[in-house]
This record gives structure tokens, C-alpha cells and sequence, in this order.
């Protein structure tokens, strides 16, 4: 005989007993499934993964350039704040001497007899100065008594103005050292930032993203190459006019020959520094960019063209948006070993030229000081090339 039971549902419906609940269900497990698929949508693409991690990496490094800035200004402070303190100290030993002159005439003119009860108070008061009105109190005192007076308020006017010039450096010392906080914090938010992006990425999509940074780096070589060949070119054109040149003042008697061995001489000279500058960025290929860093273990990219430009004799200022300013401005098809290679409008990179189109830079954290394409990032993104010497 034929059951009359209907069958009990199963699977995602299995336990709804209402239409309206079933209805429900569906639309939830719909929804779901929406957002299961929209949840790649969202994530970003890796050119886009790429552009956001270079440009952390360039804001960590603005930041690291005002950090330096910040501690080298903090340093100088602290220095300036420590003589005016020593200076204080000194001038109130003094003011204190003084004083206790004042007391001695004081103290021997009360055992004499001779001293009034004005005279002993404009002595041994804080501010004796405020009695000079008193003419009359002033012709009591002796001529060596006036002499004390004289220093005394001297001194006392010098101490309380360098006092309020020490507490005026501590103030401005307070903010630079906030500043250098700051940009500290800034720095590794950053880097922070930075980490995470790439943490996130999927073994092939890492692997994607070394494909197109090597393709970069090819672009860049090969363009560093095109400029080789154009500086060669250049180079020839000039050693070819210079010979012609020396025949024609050798057909006419040789005048002028003193005045080009003079300029280059001073050429020589600056190309000796250059690449003393060039060997010494050379030894230090492979170690660590730490930002703040000027060596000798590691650097980061200021404080390597700073130390370089050291070897060679040169004192460099601590940070790129000084040492943009620290030389002569040449193109760069004029850029010669040594010469300094500025990056990005707000000058926050730079390295050192070793020729043929190339430089060495500590490039950005996780990286090591390395020889490099000056067009790593792009034509676009040179700034200027600086010649220190």
C-alpha cells in the first residue's frame, strides 16, 4: 500500500515549513553569493598595489629628509642651549661676586659708624639701580663703592638677558625635537603601510610584480645606455674640435696654448674629487638603507652622497634640500663621476654619477646601496644634476 506522506524536504530548505521563510532563505543565500563574488572586485590591482607601495616609499622618504633636517637643527639647538646655560651659570657666579662687594662696603660702614640706613639698603638691595634717581644717596658713596655698584648693574642687566635668551633657545629646541618626533612617527607609518601592502600579496602575484619591476629595469638600463652613447659622441666631438684646434695655434705660432692648459687644470682637479667620491660610494655597495643613516654601516640616500663627497674633501650639508643648493647646476648630458643626481620635484632622493648613465644610491628601505640607471624611475622623475667641486 502506497505511503501518503510527502516527502521531507532536504539540503538549504530542509526545516522551513513557511513559503515566506523560504523566501527569505533564498534571498539571504543570494546575497551571499554576491558578496562572495564582489569581494575580488575590490581588491586592488597590482599596478595599482605597485604605485601605492612606490609611493609610501617616497613619502617615507620626504619624511626621512625632514627628520634629518629636524635632528640636524635639534643638535645645533641643544649645542647653542648648552653655552648659553654654561654662559648663565658663569655670569651669575659673577653677579653673585659683585654682590657680596656690596655687602662688604655695607657691613664695614655699619661697624664704622659712618653708614646711613639709605646707603645700606641701596647696597644690599636686588636692584640697585632703581636708587640712581637719588643723587644726593649717590654722593655718599665712595668712588671704589660706585664702581661695585656700576658692575653690579651691569652684570645683573647682562645675566637677565642671557637668561631669557637661554629660555627662549629651550623653546625653540622643545619644537624642533617635536618636529623630529613627528616626522619619525611619519616615517614608519609609512614603512608600516608599505609592509602590509606587500605582505598581502599572493605568491604569484609577487611573482608578477618582479617581472615588472625587471622589466623597468631593463627600460632604465637601456636608456642609461643611449645617454653612454650620446656623452661618447659629445666627448669625441670635443677631443676632435680641442686637436684641430691645437693644430691651427701650432700653424700660427702657438698663441693661446697657456690660456687651456689653466682650465684644465682646474677640470683635473674636480674630476680627481669626483671620483674619489665615485670609490668611496663604490665600497660601500651592499649595505642596508636604514633612513637616518650616515654610515658606516649603513646609510640612507643623503647620508651617503654626504659621506662620499667626505672622502673626497668636500663637507656636504646633511640633507638633499641642502645639498641641491651645494654646487653647479649641469645638464644632464654634461654629468660627470662624482656629480650628484637629484630626484623628484620636492628634491627627497638623490645619488652619486658614476658614468655611462649610471649611479650608486641607498634606493629605500629593504634595499641595500646599490649601482643603478639614474632612470630607475623614469626620465621624469630627475630633477637635477649638481656638481660639488
Amino acid at each position: 500500500m502506497a505511503s501518503h506522506r510527502k516527502p521531507r524536504p532536504t539540503g538549504l530548505l530542509a526545516g522551513i515549513r513557511t513559503p515566506a521563510l523560504a523566501t527569505v532563505a533564498l534571498t539571504s543565500v543570494a546575497l551571499l553569493t554576491q558578496t562572495a563574488q564582489a569581494a575580488p572586485a575590490d581588491r586592488p590591482s597590482l599596478e595599482e598595489v605597485q604605485k601605492k607601495v612606490d609611493t609610501l616609499y617616497r613619502e617615507a622618504e620626504a619624511a626621512t629628509e625632514k627628520y634629518n633636517s629636524a635632528k640636524e637643527q635639534s643638535e645645533q639647538q641643544r649645542e647653542e642651549l648648552d653655552k648659553l646655560l654654561d654662559d648663565v651659570a658663569e655670569r651669575t657666579e659673577e653677579l653673585n661676586e659683585a654682590r657680596e662687594r656690596l655687602g662688604s662696603y655695607a657691613a664695614a660702614q655699619y661697624r664704622s659708624g659712618t653708614a646711613l640706613p639709605d646707603t645700606a639698603t641701596f647696597l644690599l638691595a636686588d636692584a640697585p639701580q632703581d636708587y640712581f634717581d637719588q643723587a644726593q644717596l649717590m654722593d655718599r658713596l665712595t668712588g671704589r663703592q660706585k664702581d661695585a655698584v656700576d658692575d653690579f648693574v651691569e652684570r645683573q642687566a647682562a645675566t637677565s638677558e642671557k637668561r631669557q635668551e637661554a629660555t627662549e633657545s629651550l623653546e625653540t629646541l622643545s619644537s624642533s625635537e617635536e618636529e623630529l618626533r613627528t616626522s619619525k612617527a611619519t616615517v614608519q607609518k609609512k614603512l608600516t603601510d608599505a609592509r602590509e601592502l606587500l605582505a598581502d600579496l599572493t605568491a604569484e602575484e609577487k611573482a608578477r610584480l618582479a617581472e615588472i619591476e625587471r622589466q623597468k629595469e631593463e627600460e632604465a638600463r637601456r636608456k642609461a645606455e643611449e645617454l653612454a652613447r650620446r656623452q661618447a659622441a659629445e666627448e669625441k666631438a670635443r677631443q676632435e674640435a680641442a686637436a684641430e684646434q691645437e693644430a691651427d695655434e701650432a700653424a700660427g705660432g702657438g698663441s693661446g696654448a697657456d690660456g687651456g692648459s689653466g682650465t684644465g687644470g682646474g677640470t683635473d682637479a674636480s674630476a680627481t674629487q669626483g671620483q674619489k667620491a665615485v670609490a668611496f660610494a663604490e665600497a660601500q655597495i651592499g649595505l642596508p638603507y636604514v633612513w637616518g643613516a650616515t654610515g658606516p654601516d649603513s646609510y640612507d640616500c643623503s647620508g651617503l652622497t654626504q659621506a662620499a663627497w667626505k672622502a673626497a674633501g668636500v663637507d656636504l650639508p646633511r640633507t638633499t634640500y641642502d645639498q641641491v643648493n651645494a654646487g653647479t647646476t649641469v645638464p644632464v648630458s654634461e654629468a660627470k663621476p662624482g656629480d650628484l643626481v637629484f630626484f623628484y620635484d620636492d628634491v627627497t632622493h638623490v645619488g652619486v654619477y658614476i658614468g655611462e648613465g649610471m649611479m650608486i644610491h641607498a634606493p629605500k628601505p629593504g634595499a641595500y646601496v646599490r649601482e643603478e640607471s639614474i632612470y630607475y624611475d623614469g626620465e621624469g622623475s630627475i630633477h637635477s644634476i649638481v656638481r660639488p667641486a
